[in-house]
């Protein structure tokens, strides 16, 4: 079958590590002569791409793949969901195949199977076994301007309320070759941002004698002028050890002044707990490190509200630290224990009802901080690279050196892409509004 007249739909959910295997997909099924649409109800083959790393975020997928089966059409569930929760999905679902994370090498002989009337189950190959998908598969991007380009697969991280390692499996990084030639590849597509992502990319290269600096040395020296680099998600405890050489990289011009970097709990015993190698001091010293090198620095993290165990101290001394460290950006999850984790086991639980409490007295200290730190950017001018359509007609999202979400008005066609010199007017709690 050579896909000549089938249409399939490929939707996906969760990271950017997901929203890359996606675009993979899209890639080699239309370079196999396969029509990628839009809408679901046009398709002939639905491709779900899932995530599993919360309950709500499952529940919610759980709900759309049932849905999405009354529509008679065929039905791959690919992504961390089938390795993750395996029962719930077969026992609520009804699907023609399922595949693991980062499968794209192989979605089109599943598509071209379950369109002959097979049913395929192919997890063990797909998930922590060493193997990587290829880097140079086609792809069909998301967004044009932003090179979304994974450079490992899997972490070194053992995380207790963690279930993403058992999908992704442990550290398989690419070599810097592979990335400097998939991120060249896409510059000359016309991308203008490129998302280096992977589960963990403090951990890069780890296993294969490399480092997230010198990758980042290698990117940054591709001969493209008008490009930035948006680096990932990095756990303290391994940026520690790297951490004035990873400064120095992040000093390049091409590198976004952006810091994600997850804490996860303002108490140590709590850290412990979730086995998170580092200390909350530690997280301080890379912070002001960090602002010492590079005073306007975009600072992300990520804050877990009611983990087994957590005292009303505990949560306390959490509040207590996003007071002093004043993030930019601060992720507030609920907990939920996930399958399989250790976590799941432990005694301790915080009531519903606390966890709720908890996530939303953090979110209000959040949004007084977020609007804080964002009102430092009033009259800021500089220049923009337009990555984004905004949600209200005739508006753009441009993002700044410090990866800073700046909107501007206008009626043109298309800005996607394009460069252009602005100055904030207007100030919100999650993005700046410029003229």
């Amino acid at each position: 079958m050579t896909g000549d007249s089938q249409r399939v739909f490929v939707r996906t959910f969760g990271c950017s590590s997901n929203m890359a295997d996606a675009e993979f997909m899209r890639g080699c099924l239309v370079e196999a002569g396969f029509s990628s649409v839009e809408n679901a109800r046009d398709a002939d083959v639905l491709v779900f791409n899932t995530c599993a790393v919360k309950s709500p975020t499952e529940n919610r997928i759980i709900e759309e793949l049932r849905e999405a089966a009354k529509l008679q059409k065929k039905l791959l569930v690919s992504g961390c969901l089938p390795v993750i929760n395996l029962e719930r999905l077969s026992r609520q679902v009804k699907f023609d195949g399922i595949l693991g994370p980062s499968s794209a090498g192989k979605i089109v002989e599943a598509v071209q199977r379950v369109l002959r009337g097979e049913k395929i189950q192919w997890l063990k190959e797909e998930s922590g076994t060493g193997k990587r998908p290829l880097l140079n598969l086609p792809k069909q991007a998301g967004n044009p301007v932003v090179s979304i380009v994974p450079v490992a697969q899997g972490c070194l991280g053992s995380c207790s309320y963690c279930c993403v390692v058992f999908a992704r499996g442990s550290l398989r990084s690419y070599s810097i070759d592979e990335v400097v030639r998939r991120v060249r590849s896409d510059l000359h597509s016309g991308a203008k941002e490129v998302w280096l992502t992977a589960q963990d990319m403090a951990c890069y290269g780890r296993d294969i004698g490399a480092s997230l600096p010198e990758l980042l040395k290698a990117v940054c020296s591709i001969d493209e002028s008008d490009f930035l680099i948006r680096v990932g998600m990095m756990t303290p405890n391994y940026v520690l050890d790297m951490l004035d050489s990873l400064i120095e990289a992040f000093l390049d011009e091409h590198v976004f002044k952006f810091l994600h970097l997850p804490v996860q709990s303002g108490d140590n015993q709590v850290l412990k707990q979730m086995n998170r190698f580092y200390s909350v001091s530690d997280f301080r010293e890379i912070v002001s490190s960090f602002r010492k090198a590079i005073p306007d620095i975009t600072i992300a993290t990520d804050v877990i509200c009611g983990f087994q165990g957590e005292s009303e101290e505990a949560f306390q001394r959490s509040l207590r630290l996003i007071e002093e460290v004043k993030p930019d950006v601060v992720n507030v999850s609920k907990f939920f224990p996930r399958p399989r984790t250790s976590a799941e086991k432990m005694t301790g639980k915080v009531s519903a009802a606390e966890v709720k409490r908890r996530s939303q007295s953090l979110a209000k200290l959040v949004k007084q901080v977020s609007a804080m730190r964002n009102a430092e950017w009033k009259d800021w001018s500089g220049k923009i690279i337009i990555d984004e359509k905004g949600k209200q007609p005739g508006s753009w999202i441009g993002r700044n050196f410090a990866y800073k979400p700046i909107v501007i008005k206008s009626e043109d066609i298309s800005l996607l892409g394009k460069s252009m010199n602005v100055r904030v007017t207007r100030i919100f709690q999650t993005y700046l509004e410029a003229s």
